[in-house]
């Protein structure tokens, strides 16, 4: 790991966080996280960062929200 690394997870998050998208809730199906290590283009981190804490709840959101439309085109 890093010695560099700083995590954020400490950080206080907003409960009621603006939907990136839409106003539906949105929940996982059994609201366990894990932690993973992934690589994302610099300046789509720093558009995100730039909005405040709870970016990695955001990117988290933005990703379901695909997710589900992928899975509804499906059906």
């Amino acid at each position: 790991m890093n010695k560099e690394y700083q995590p954020d997870w400490d950080q206080p998050m907003d409960r009621y966080p603006e939907p990136a998208v839409s106003s539906k809730p949105q929940v996982a199906s059994n609201g366990v996280k894990q932690i993973v290590t992934i690589r994302l283009d610099v300046d789509m981190l720093e558009w995100f960062k730039a909005a405040g804490p709870g970016y990695q709840t955001r990117i988290n959101q933005v990703l379901r929200e695909h997710m589900d439309a992928q899975r509804s085109q499906g059906e």
